[in-house]
């Protein structure tokens, strides 16, 4: 079983919401999970306009490709966050810790000028070890 250790550098700022680096030893198996987006039960997107419903949705498969994996969200390493507008930056924290708690997995945050529908309002890739 590989172990995962979240650690900041001594003189690098420690943020509350995220870890700065991710140290894994024992890694036998890596995941490499596509950007997900929220998707309905027909492929199109799902909630419309509304980021949080979105970001959830998005959590809530990155969760199952990960079990599919055989991980946990315990076993994300790596979180990259699209976002179509930064303004919701701050609907995105309190969604990601009902999945990840208050200190997520190593990750990088961009505004994107668009995702592949104009629907879409978050895109989230993710790399576990598990």
């Amino acid at each position: 079983m590989a172990t995962i250790e979240r650690y900041c550098a001594k003189d690098v700022f420690d943020p509350p919401a995220y870890s700065q680096a991710v140290k894994v030893t024992g890694a036998q198996t890596i995941l490499f999970l596509s950007g997900q987006v929220a998707y309905d039960a027909q492929g199109n997107p799902a909630h419309r306009g509304d980021f949080a419903a979105q970001a959830r949705v998005v959590f809530q498969a990155i969760r199952a490709q990960v079990e599919a994996g055989g991980g946990t969200l315990a076993s994300v390493v790596k979180l990259n966050t699209y976002l179509t507008d930064i303004r919701h930056r701050a609907e995105l924290q309190p969604v990601r810790a009902e999945f990840f708690g208050q200190k997520a997995p190593a990750s990088t945050l961009v505004a994107v000028a668009a995702l592949a529908h104009p629907d879409w309002l978050i895109e989230v890739e993710a790399i576990a070890v598990v």
